[in-house]
C-alpha cells in the first residue's frame, strides 16, 4: 500500500471511531509506529485530525456529539432519496433494525408518524428520532460509543442480536465491489453487522451510488449476504450491469 493510500484509510478509520492509537494503526497498516506517526503529522498539518500523545482525533467530533450531528452529511440529496423508497418497503407489524449511518437516518425520519412497528437501533440519533413516536417501539443496543457516527459498537453490540429475530434489516456501508464485497472503516463494525445480517429475514443495503465499486478497510463478506441494494438513479449502468449479471438485485430510487 502506497503512503498516501494508507493515510486515506488512516483517516477513514478515524473518521469513524474519532480516534485511533498509533500502535494499533502500526499493527493494523503493518508499518512501524514512526512511520505512523509521520501519516498522522501529515494528516494534522492538512487539517483533519488533532495529534495527541499516542495517537490522534477528530477535528470538530466533540461538537458533533454535544449537537447529535452526523458528520458525514456527504451526498445528502442522494441519502433521503433512498431513505423514503426505503421506507415505502417497511409495513405495519414489521419488526426492523435501523443500522447506524446517515441513510438509515433518512429511512428513521420518513418513519415519523407510522404506527404498529417495533424498530431496534444501535445509532443513539436514530433512537432520539424515534423514541417519542408512540406508533412505534422502539429498542437500542448497547455497546461501545462512536462519536462520530453516534453509534453503539462492538461484541456487546452484537451480542443483543443473539436471540433477535427481526422481518427486515437496512444495513449500511462504507463501500461494495465484487471482489471485497461489503467493507467498512472499522473492525469494531464488523462483528456487530453480522450479527444484524443473522438476526434478519431480509437484508436491504441502502447506498448511495458513489459507495458502488468502492473498497474501505474491513471486508464484512461477499454481496451474497444481502437481498437488496436501494441506491439511486446516478449509479453508473456499466457497473449496475456487471453486479446484476452476479444476481444482484438493486431497487433504484428516484
Amino acid at each position: 500500500m502506497f503512503a498516501n493510500q494508507r493515510r486515506e484509510k488512516i483517516l477513514e478509520l478515524i473518521r469513524e471511531d474519532g480516534s485511533a492509537k498509533v500502535i494499533k494503526l502500526s499493527k493494523i497498516f503493518k508499518v512501524s509506529e514512526v512511520t505512523i506517526r509521520q501519516d498522522l503529522e501529515k494528516l494534522e498539518h492538512e487539517g483533519f485530525i488533532l495529534r495527541e500523545h499516542g495517537g490522534a482525533f477528530l477535528k470538530n467530533v466533540e461538537d458533533s456529539v454535544k449537537s447529535i450531528t452526523l458528520l458525514n452529511q456527504e451526498n445528502l440529496e442522494k441519502k433521503q432519496l433512498i431513505g423514503k423508497k426505503a421506507s415505502e418497503l417497511i409495513e405495519t407489524g414489521d419488526t426492523i433494525i435501523l443500522d447506524s449511518g446517515s441513510t438509515t437516518t433518512e429511512i428513521a425520519k420518513n418513519l415519523i408518524g407510522r404506527k404498529g412497528l417495533t424498530v431496534i437501533t444501535n445509532a443513539l440519533n436514530i433512537a432520539l428520532i424515534l423514541g417519542a413516536e408512540p406508533g412505534i417501539e422502539l429498542i437500542v443496543t448497547g455497546g461501545e460509543f462512536k462519536p462520530p457516527t453516534l453509534s453503539l459498537t462492538g461484541q456487546k453490540a452484537a451480542d443483543f442480536f443473539e436471540d433477535i429475530h427481526v422481518d427486515k434489516l437496512f444495513l449500511a456501508t462504507a463501500g461494495i465491489s465484487l471482489r471485497s464485497g461489503l467493507t467498512y472503516p472499522s473492525l469494531s463494525d464488523i462483528v456487530v453487522k453480522k450479527a444484524m445480517i443473522d438476526a434478519a429475514d431480509t437484508t436491504y443495503l441502502v447506498a448511495d451510488s458513489t459507495k458502488i465499486d468502492k473498497n474501505a478497510f474491513a471486508s464484512l463478506g461477499a454481496l451474497s449476504l444481502i437481498d437488496y441494494i436501494i441506491t439511486d438513479a446516478s449509479i453508473d449502468q456499466t457497473k449496475a450491469e456487471i453486479l446484476r449479471d452476479h444476481e444482484i438485485e438493486f431497487i433504484i430510487a428516484d
